[in-house]
């Protein structure tokens, strides 16, 4: 049985490596292992691994991270980069990544590149001046694989050295369109991705082609393309909703009526709903509301929205996960990660107008050009 030593430690002295590997009667090659989570740490027993942790934590004791990186001639830390910073979508991931690096002992930096190509240039090569071993780049289109091993998450491009981690668009649309479908839904409204985003065309095309297999029209005059930058319609939620207003006044004011809509995301389709309300209308009396993403406060709003969830926490630590594996040495995956979305369903959907079951001279109708 291995017996604790004696530290021979000043008071307020600070522990180093030696100093708790005499405390716990291990060799420094051991408290390295275990302290760096090193994959020759696998062959020590979790009982000494756990006295390893609970020792350096009793103790303060805290890796002299700049030796450590001399030593290796790595940083441990990674680039991570997005189009903004807000509630909702990004924090979500953001949240992810961070669980997971932590764990892992892993340091990262965030810059957000407001989908402007010269910006993501420069903080890619800034990123790369700080010695970041790998880059996770989050709803931002790639025209080239980036110089170090990346992970994409929302990524639909193939690139060398690339892994995608993104949700299933076809499936996401199904579940939405289907869950319409079912409720009598069949002039169903659309608000199209932003042109900044990564997921745009492939959700659209996922839309396309759920409506094919269940037989509704996409029609023209019922689809609007949001015009915002970044994912939330804006670079803060705020703006996102004023979008997704402004968006839902425009929908009503086409002379084309409507049971539904499906928004590209829950900030866009929260901002329709109060551009119906303030138009006399009910959510979802006169009009249902699907939105995407289930952001924090989409189960909080009145009514409660109805909305495609993606696993937005675990797609940032699946994203974690597979960058470090790739600085692990491990091939970069040539296969997409795939996702699977669920269908959250509330309060903001109901039975199409014309199958609710009401009198004629009390439903009100469908929405139609709103008056000013």
């Amino acid at each position: 049985m291995t017996r604790r030593r004696r530290t021979s430690r000043e008071p307020g002295q600070p522990v180093t490596l030696k100093v708790l590997a005499q405390h716990l009667g291990l060799s420094p090659a051991t408290i390295s292992l275990v302290i760096n989570r090193s994959p020759a740490a696998r062959s020590i027993p979790a009982k000494t691994k756990d006295r390893v942790l609970a020792a350096a934590q009793a103790l303060n004791y805290r890796p002299n991270q700049l030796a450590r990186s001399l030593r290796s001639k790595r940083s441990f830390s990674v680039g991570v980069l997005l189009p903004e910073i807000s509630e909702g979508y990004a924090a979500s991931i953001l949240a992810g990544i961070d669980a997971l690096l932590v764990q892992e002992g892993y340091f990262f930096l965030v810059a957000s590149h407001r989908n402007k190509p010269d910006l993501l240039d420069e903080y890619f090569q800034m990123l790369t001046d700080r010695l970041v071993e790998g880059y996770i780049v989050v709803n931002t289109p790639l025209a080239k694989a980036p110089a170090r091993p990346a992970v994409a998450v929302s990524g639909h491009r193939r690139l060398a050295g690339v892994t995608n981690v993104a949700i299933d668009h076809d499936r996401a649309a199904f579940l939405a369109l289907s869950h319409l479908a079912e409720l009598g839904h069949e002039r169903i409204a659309f608000f199209k991705g932003h042109r900044g985003s990564s997921d745009r065309d492939d959700r659209w095309r996922g839309i396309e082609g759920a409506a094919r297999s269940l037989g509704l029209r996409v029609r023209p005059e019922l689809t609007l393309e949001l015009e915002g930058e970044s994912v939330g319609g804006g670079f803060s939620p705020e703006e996102g909703y004023k979008e997704g207003y402004v968006f839902g006044q425009k929908l009503l004011a086409r002379a084309a009526p409507f049971t539904s809509l499906f928004a590209f995301n829950d900030v866009s389709a929260i901002g329709a709903m109060r551009a119906f309300c303030d138009a006399g209308l009910r959510v979802p009396g006169d009009v249902s509301v699907v939105g995407f993403d289930d952001i924090q406060s989409a189960a909080f709003q009145n009514p409660r929205l109805t909305t495609v969830r993606q696993p937005l926490r675990e797609m940032g630590e699946t994203a974690a996960r597979m960058l470090l594996r790739r600085l692990a040495g491990e091939p970069a995956s040539s296969e997409d990660i795939t996702v699977e979305p669920q269908l959250i369903v509330r309060e903001s959907t109901g039975p199409a107008p014309h199958t609710s079951g009401r009198r004629s001279g009390t439903r009100r109708r469908a929405p139609e050009a709103a008056s000013h």
